[in-house]
């Protein structure tokens, strides 16, 4: 494509309809520009990804703390953290319809204020002592989650193919910046929220509200002109319709007609999945061997170093090696991962931190190689929506796996444990070979931006 054969809109807002007419907003941008735009999209995407990443795991430090105190009942206190996860899960799809139809920057805005208003809504709750109403709240805070998680995709929208994988690790990799802080800042939030005449516990909430306003007000004002307005564009002038119709329809004729869709959606939930199941029975197997908490919170930290860490280097590989490789590879770590930890003594063990780590570091291969080939795998016309459904699905999977690994490390143990998540893991190495089947290394998608 020629310089001049590019027309570039979004910069003045917008939704899908001006390109259902063939011409929105009428300016012309050569391709330096268009990469200018991307830098500038994956800029902003890591302040607000880092922000947002802070405000969420503040509040999620303390959210089973104030949910038992707020009810009473130690019983009610995961309530909390499953309402969010389904929040999560829910959002990420509605939010993904949102962005196909008025760009990314109004679905990332829209998830951040909800969450900064569920996060008010729990400080509310603390003061009342409303159990209901901080469910509510922690529902409410899983769209935060799930424009964080929306962010990776808006990544990709303008990069070059050979990058792509690059690019949206680099937004993953800025989760690690609010995962390591968040927690940390508890004490100080918990301070401040008494100063303020309010109950300690709902200090992180105070915090993490803040953290997800100013997350909203940098992709506001930053993410112009908008990439997935930019890319339809860019796709419109290669005679692709971008025209937005039914979500669900479109969904599903991806996944059946696509296979690196297909495989992308399957291996993104499973991976996840398995990362749930273990990493949030692990604590609970630890101690009751007789782990000190502090050496439970230094397992995590390693199992939340492997997830995040590595990604730019996850990105590198995925689009040096092809998407099926880095998913097959991150299939062999998981299983790594569950034997180390499923052999490792009940307590501390060198063996289970090591298993964390590469339980961590095998969702990071499989998430990044998985969540690239189902993006460029869609077509434009249907891609957000595909997303959106890729992390309903993550979300619910990770959802039931949690809850069947408590069932099945409460009746069998964590051995047993570890051999359901190896189960699960054979599905990704299986929709890995199917992808590698599938698809061809180095395939440029047929209406993105294949520059």
């Amino acid at each position: 494509m020629s310089d001049t054969g590019r027309r570039v809109a979004g910069w003045l807002g917008g939704g899908a309809s001006g390109f259902a007419r063939g011409l929105y907003g009428g300016v012309r941008w050569p391709d330096h520009r268009v990469r200018e735009v991307q830098r500038r999209t994956v800029r902003t995407l890591v302040v607000s990804q880092a922000l947002g990443g802070l405000g969420m795991s503040i509040g999620i430090a303390v959210a089973a703390l104030l949910a038992e105190d707020v009810s009473g009942s130690e019983k009610l206190a995961g309530l909390a953290q499953t309402m969010q996860v389904l929040g999560t899960a829910v959002a990420s799809f509605l939010l993904a319809h949102l962005m196909s139809r008025s760009g990314r920057r109004r679905g990332l805005c829209t998830g951040y204020l909800l969450g900064a208003g569920g996060a008010v809504l729990c400080v509310v709750a603390g003061v009342v002592r409303s159990f209901p109403l901080l469910l509510v709240g922690a529902t409410l805070l899983g769209s935060a989650t799930a424009a964080n998680n929306q962010s990776r995709y808006a990544a990709t929208d303008l990069a070059r193919p050979e990058h792509r994988a690059r690019a949206l690790s680099v937004v993953v990799w800025a989760t690690t910046v609010g995962a390591v802080a968040g927690p940390n800042l508890t004490g100080s939030a918990g301070r401040a929220g008494r100063a303020l005449g309010l109950p300690s516990l709902t200090g992180p909430f105070v915090f993490g509200a803040l953290g997800m306003l100013v997350a909203a007000l940098v992709v506001a004002v930053r993410l112009r002109p908008d990439p997935l307005l930019v890319a339809r564009e860019a796709a419109l002038s290669r005679g692709v319709s971008t025209r937005v119709s039914r979500s669900w329809p479109r969904v599903v004729e991806a996944v059946r007609t696509r296979p690196g869709v297909a495989a992308g959606v399957v291996a993104l939930a499973l991976a996840h999945g398995v990362m749930i199941a273990v990493m949030a029975m692990t604590p609970l197997h630890m101690h009751h061997g007789g782990a000190d908490l502090e050496v439970i919170g230094v397992v995590i930290s390693v199992h939340i170093l492997g997830m995040f860490a590595f990604a730019p280097l996850v990105g590198m590989a995925t689009d040096r090696f092809g998407r099926p490789a880095v998913l097959s590879a991150g299939a062999l770590v998981l299983f790594a991962a569950l034997l180390l930890a499923g052999t490792a003594p009940a307590g501390t063990s060198y063996r289970i931190g090591a298993g964390l780590f590469l339980l961590g570091l095998g969702w990071s291969l499989c998430t990044i190689s998985a969540s690239t080939l189902l993006s460029e795998s869609a077509p434009l016309a249907a891609r957000t929506d595909v997303q959106g459904a890729a992390d309903l699905v993550m979300g619910l999977t990770g959802a039931a796996a949690g809850a069947v690994g408590g069932l099945v490390l409460g009746s069998f143990g964590y051995g047993p444990l570890t051999l359901f998540a190896g189960v699960l893991v054979t599905g990704v190495a299986t929709a890995a070979e199917f992808a590698r089947r599938s698809t061809r290394r180095g395939l440029r998608d047929e209406d993105g931006l294949a520059l």
